[in-house]
């Protein structure tokens, strides 16, 4: 019989506490003593929940040298490319002495231009931001002179004046080669799934996407595409399915903005009969376990995310070493990955 999946409620009975209480001490919240938050960790590690899975319990709570802080507004879970991230990164600081601290960026505090209760800049070497695409907040954490890279960042970002180094996988590029090869083999009609000023990844991959089609002198119809604000993909369960409605003529192929928008909209097409490849081919972006489980295979594109980790810890540690060293923007080439989702395509 398999294993059952690791819960809150599992951590809680453990340590014999609540499961508020262990809710709380996961998420940063900065009420919970540090003794407590210690132990769950611990045991969230030891049990290996989730994304404390590929941690080890002496590199998260030890008392090290330094202290790098990590802070994001959605803590990667583990079908999102920075779970894996997170592993290579963590271990390459850890080798140099530095403890690595979580803390939750919540949307009251991008609101109010805050920083989270639990973090204390003076104590802290470094500053590792992922998830977060607010642009007023991100120059809120440049602004505290603190060594800081970027892992994604806003997509209004303008490189000479932004002072962080940036590290992007390679996004550009990749989506353009992806829509190519659908067009040399006969594909003729496109659309975009994804909000492309969510993040300047998103943005790279509407930039590559709509190279190819003009390269190709395909016009695009915007008719044909759901690019709407970011938010509004999870304002409510059928949102897709009422904007597919608005769709009246599909597309040959559909290129997402990542393997999660796809897999929801593939989700969609088929409640509504349509067949995936045999009437619209499907695309997606980072290549995540859903990608290979989800009928048909969902062709996409592989990122390194594990060596990005390890890029990403490389450039803040010199950074930290050099802080009047040139500002970096740096990107970890991908591969497109050919699956059912998209037949007669090499």
């Amino acid at each position: 019989m398999a294993k059952e999946r690791v819960t809150i409620q599992d951590i809680a009975d453990a340590l014999g506490i609540s499961r508020n209480t262990a809710s709380k001490a996961l998420n940063g919240i900065s009420t919970i003593p540090e003794e407590t938050r210690s132990k769950v960790l611990k045991k969230a590690i030891e049990l290996k929940y989730k994304q404390f899975a590929f941690l080890e319990s002496d590199q998260l709570l030890s008392k090290q040298s330094g202290n790098i802080a990590l802070l994001t507004a959605n803590f990667p879970n583990t079908s999102h490319f920075g779970s894996t991230l997170l592993s290579g990164l963590e271990k390459r600081i850890s080798s140099e002495g530095y403890n690595l601290s979580f803390h939750i960026v919540r949307d009251v505090d991008q609101a109010s231009l805050s920083l989270p209760n639990n973090f204390d800049v003076s104590n802290v070497d470094g500053i590792i931001c992922i998830e977060l695409f607010d642009m007023a907040y991100s120059e809120l954490i440049t602004s505290l002179g603190v060594p800081t890279i970027f892992i994604d960042c806003a997509s209004t970002v303008c490189f000479p004046d932004f002072k962080a180094d940036i590290l992007l996988m390679e996004n550009q590029h990749s989506t353009y080669q992806l829509t190519r090869k659908l067009i040399e083999n006969g594909y003729n009609s496109f659309g975009f799934i994804g909000d492309y000023n969510h993040c300047l990844s998103f943005n790279e991959r509407w930039i590559g996407f709509n190279r190819a089609l003009t390269e190709s002198g395909i016009t695009l119809d915007l008719a044909k595409c759901i690019v709407d604000d970011d938010s509004l993909f999870f304002s409510k369960p059928n949102w897709l399915e009422e904007r597919l409605q608005h769709i009246k003529e599909l597309p040959s192929a559909f290129i997402c903005a990542n393997d999660y928008i796809a897999v929801s909209f593939m989700k969609v097409l088929k409640y509504n009969n349509i067949s995936i490849p045999q009437d619209v081919a499907i695309c997606g972006f980072d290549n995540g376990p859903e990608s290979n489980i989800v009928e048909p295979h969902l062709t996409t594109v592989h990122i390194y995310s594990n060596e990005m980790g390890v890029k990403a810890a490389e450039m803040l540690l010199s950074r930290i070493n050099d802080p009047t060293q040139p500002y970096q923007v740096s990107h970890i080439f991908t591969k497109p990955t050919i699956r059912e989702s998209t037949p007669h395509i090499s």
